[in-house]
């Protein structure tokens, strides 16, 4: 026999998850916000960006997102 739904146990579960990404994203944009401050130039997947990565050293792309998205 199935047991009966207990509907305040979901609902709390659901609010948990949907404060825990609350969380989280406040998490992602203040991390963003200080890289911002101290000068940091990211992508929105973490990796450095072009002049970044000149300034660094290392070798440019070939492919820019236009020739990307072109193809």
């Amino acid at each position: 026999m199935a047991f009966k739904p207990n509907y305040n146990q979901q609902r709390a579960e659901r609010n948990r998850a949907k404060e825990q990404k609350k969380q989280e994203k406040l998490q992602r944009r203040e991390e963003g916000a200080a890289a911002r401050r101290t000068g940091e130039q990211t992508e929105p997947d973490g990796t450095e960006t072009q002049d970044d990565a000149l300034a660094t050293g290392a070798a440019p792309d070939t492919e820019t997102k236009t020739d990307i998205n072109n193809a």
